[in-house]
C-alpha cells in the first residue's frame, strides 16, 4: 500500500470534488501553486489533507473479466477524519451495468457495511435505505444519463475516486470516469452515515478488473470477434439492412479485453448472395484497434443461416431442471448462491418448466431468477420474478419490454406475500431470430393469477442459447411427478399445472408411465381446456375420451387400441415403466390434437392420436395431466 500524504488549501471540499470532475490529473490539483488560476485566488483559512493511495493489489479481477462478484478485494484502507483519500484507477469494464468497480465503505472487522456502491448509481448499506436515498443519503449522476452508452465507455474508463470522512459521522464519495469515449461521467455518494473513528474502504468488482495507477493506456490490436443476434431462419425478400440491423460482436483485444461492437462498426458480406432461397455464410469483419484506429490485421467471424420461402413453426417443450430442489428450503440461500444445470433451446423453440416459488419474503426480489445464456455462461440477460432484468440483451436495448408488475407499494406488499407457496409456470421463447422472450404465469397462494413478460431480449446466437434458474433469498421445487408412487391415487386425485400451447403450435411432454395394471384406464390421462378448466376433451392411454370436442364431433378420430383382450393385456404390462412422449397441437383453427407414442418395456412401441377435437378456442387453450391409479414421472 503507498499512502502520499500531501497538504492543500481548496476554497472548499465541494471545489475539491468539482476539480476532480473536470478530469484535472495527479496531486498538482491540490497544490497552491499549480494551477496558475487557482493560486492567484484569495482563499479561506480551510485545510484538507489529501492521500493518494495505490491499494494492494494493484491489479484486481481477471483480465478476461470472468471474476464473479463478491471474491476479490483489495486490501482495507483506514480513513482518518477529516482527511479525503484519493485512487486513480482504469476499469476494463464487462457486459452489464454493474460489471464496474464497486466500492465498499465498512467497519475494520468488516461486520458493518456503511455502503457498497457501484459504479452505476446503485448501492446499500447501512448507511442509507432502500434503493433510493433518506433524508441523510443523497446520490446525484448526470441527468437523463443514457446508460447503453455509459456501459460502453466503461469497457475502458479512466477513473478517479475521492473518498472523504467528513469527521462529522458521515463519508462522501465522488468519482469522475472518462470513459472509452472520451466522455466524462460523474458519479457521487454524499453524507453516507459512518462511525468516523472506524472507517475503513476497499475496493471489489463483478465481471470486470481494475488497474490501479496512472492512466497510461497502449492502444491494442482485435485477435478475436463474436457475433451475436444472427438469425437461424430468414424470409427470402428481406432487406437487407434490416436482416443486419440486429447483428452485433463482442470482439477481443490484447489481455482479453472486451468490447461490444454496434452493427455500423462491421463490414458484412452473405455468401453467395442474399437473394435466394438456401443456406448462407454470414461474413463479419471488424479492423479497428481498442481505441478506434486501423489495425494491423482485421479479425473475422463467420456464421451459417438460411434463407427460407416461409419461417419453421414454433415449438414447446416440457422440462423438468435438475436439481428438484434448489436452494436450502429454509430460504438462506443467497443470490448467485444456487444454480440450476444449463438448458438448451433451440431456435424456434419454447421450453415450459412448472415449479413451486418458497420466498423469505424480505424482498420483492426474494424469489426465482431466470438467467439466459451461452454455453460457457456468458450472459444475454438475468431476469426477476418482480419485473425487474439487466444483462447484454436488456440494457440499452431499445425494442426491450417488460409487462408486469405493479404501480403502489400495498400491490407489491400483497404479490410478496402471495409468493409463498405460488405455482410458476415460465415459458423461454428462442425467437430464432436473434431476439428471445421469458413469460411467467404465477398463481399465488390466494388464487390470484400474475403476469411477467420479458419481450425481445437480444444479442442473442439462436444456437447457441440455454436458461437456467438461481434463487435470492428463496427456494424452488420443480414439478417432476404427478400421483402417489405406488399407484394409489384414485381417477382425478392429482393435476399436473395448466400449460397454455398458442395457436399453430405442438407441445411436447416427455414422461415415464406407472401403472397398477388393475384396468387399461389405470395410466395417464390428458386434459384439454381452457384457462378456467372448462374443459375441450379428456383423453386416455387406451384409446378412450370423452368431453365437448369429442362427443357428436363427426371428425373426431382415435388410431390406436387393440381387437383383442390378449393384445390389451400385453400392452398394460408393458405401460408399467412404459418411456411416452405426448404432443398436444394447437391447430390453430379450432382443433387439437394429442399424438402419443408410448415405448414399452417390453421393447414395442405403441401409439395413440386422438384427431380433430373441436370446439377449441385457438387463444384459450390448455392442457394438463391427471391420473387413475397411476404414477408419472416428468423427464
Amino acid at each position: 500500500m503507498k499512502h502520499l500524504i500531501k497538504t492543500a488549501t481548496t476554497f472548499c471540499l465541494s471545489a475539491i470534488g468539482m476539480l476532480a470532475m473536470m478530469s484535472c490529473e495527479g496531486a498538482d490539483l491540490y497544490k497552491v501553486s499549480a494551477p496558475d488560476w487557482l493560486a492567484d485566488k484569495e482563499l479561506p483559512e480551510e485545510v484538507l489533507n489529501i492521500v493518494e493511495v495505490t491499494p494492494n493489489p494493484d491489479k484486481l479481477g481477471a483480465a478476461d473479466n470472468t471474476t464473479g462478484f463478491w471474491t476479490v478485494f483489495t486490501d482495507d484502507v483506514k480513513t482518518e477524519p477529516g482527511m479525503t483519500y484519493q485512487l486513480k484507477f482504469v476499469n476494463y469494464g464487462g457486459n452489464s451495468n454493474w460489471k464496474n468497480f464497486v466500492i465498499i465503505l465498512r467497519s475494520e472487522d468488516k461486520a458493518t457495511e456503511y455502503a457498497v456502491l457501484r459504479a452505476d448509481n446503485w448501492g446499500w448499506g447501512t448507511g442509507y435505505t432502500g434503493e433510493e436515498s433518506d433524508s441523510h443519503f443523497t446520490k446525484m449522476t448526470e441527468d437523463k444519463r443514457d446508460w447503453g452508452t455509459w456501459l460502453k465507455a466503461m469497457s475502458m474508463a479512466k477513473c478517479t475516486a475521492l473518498i472523504t470522512n467528513k469527521d462529522n459521522g458521515k463519508a462522501d464519495v465522488k468519482i469522475t470516469m472518462i470513459g472509452a469515449d472520451n466522455v466524462t461521467y460523474t458519479q457521487e455518494y454524499t453524507d453516507i452515515v459512518v462511525d468516523t473513528d472506524n472507517l475503513y474502504f476497499a475496493f471489489t468488482l463483478e465481471g470486470c478488473h481494475l488497474e490501479f495507477g496512472d492512466f497510461d493506456i497502449e492502444d491494442s490490436e482485435p485477435t478475436a470477434i463474436t457475433l451475436n443476434g444472427v438469425p437461424s431462419e430468414v424470409v427470402v425478400g428481406t432487406d437487407y439492412e434490416e436482416f443486419i440491423s440486429n447483428i452485433s460482436a463482442v470482439v477481443t483485444f490484447g489481455e482479453g479485453v472486451n468490447k461490444d461492437i454496434k452493427p455500423e462498426e462491421l463490414q458484412f458480406e452473405v455468401i453467395p448472395d442474399f437473394e435466394t432461397v438456401g443456406q448462407k455464410t454470414l461474413v463479419v469483419i471488424y479492423n479497428k484497434t481498442y481505441l478506434g484506429n486501423n489495425c494491423s490485421k482485421p479479425v473475422i467471424a463467420s456464421k451459417t443461416f438460411n434463407v427460407v420461402k416461409e419461417l419453421s413453426a414454433f415449438t414447446q417443450t416440457v422440462v423438468v431442471p435438475t436439481p428438484l430442489v434448489l436452494g436450502a428450503t429454509d430460504n438462506t440461500t443467497a443470490f448467485w448462491g444456487a444454480h440450476t444445470e444449463n438448458i438448451k433451446i433451440a431456435p424456434k423453440e419454447t421450453k415450459v418448466t412448472t415449479f413451486t416459488n418458497h420466498t423469505s419474503g424480505a424482498g420483492n426480489w426474494n424469489n426465482f431468477v431466470i438467467v439466459l445464456c451461452k454455453a460457457d455462461n456468458s450472459e444475454y440477460g438475468v431476469v426477476r420474478a418482480d419485473n425487474w432484468g439487466w444483462g447484454a440483451g436488456i440494457d440499452g436495448n431499445a425494442n426491450f419490454q417488460k409487462i408486469g408488475g405493479f404501480a403502489t407499494d400495498d400491490e407489491w406488499t400483497a404479490w410478496r406475500a402471495d409468493m409463498e407457496g405460488a405455482k410458476v409456470t415460465t415459458y423461454v421463447t428462442n425467437n430464432g431470430d436473434g431476439t428471445a422472450d421469458i413469460k411467467a404465469v404465477m398463481v399465488g397462494n390466494s388464487g390470484t393469477v400474475y403476469l411477467q413478460e420479458y419481450k425481445g431480449i437480444n444479442t442473442i446466437d439462436p444456437d447457441n442459447m440455454y436458461f437456467r434458474f438461481t434463487v435470492d433469498g428463496c427456494h424452488l421445487v420443480f414439478d417432476n411427478e404427478v400421483g402417489a408412487s405406488d399407484c394409489s391415487t384414485a381417477f382425478w386425485g392429482a393435476h399436473s399445472t395448466n400449460i397454455q400451447v398458442i395457436g399453430h403450435q405442438e407441445c411436447t411432454v416427455n414422461f415415464t408411465n406407472y401403472t397398477s395394471g388393475a384396468g387399461n384406464w389405470n395410466n395417464f390421462v390428458i386434459v384439454l381446456c381452457k384457462a378456467d378448466n372448462s374443459e375441450y376433451g379428456v383423453v386416455r392411454a387406451d384409446n378412450w375420451g370423452w368431453g365437448a370436442g369429442i362427443d357428436g364431433n363427426a371428425n373426431f378420430q382415435k388410431i390406436g387400441g387393440f381387437a383383442t383382450d390378449a393384445e390389451w393385456a400385453t400392452w398394460r404390462g408393458a405401460m408399467n415403466g412404459a418411456k411416452c412422449t405426448a404432443k398436444i397441437v394447437n391447430n390453430g383453427d379450432g382443433t387439437a390434437n394429442i399424438k402419443v407414442v408410448m415405448h414399452g418395456t417390453n421393447g414395442v412401441d405403441y401409439t395413440q392420436d386422438y384427431i380433430g377435437i373441436n370446439t377449441v378456442d385457438p387463444d384459450n387453450f390448455y392442457f394438463r395431466f391427471t391420473v387413475d391409479g397411476s404414477y408419472l414421472v416428468f423427464e
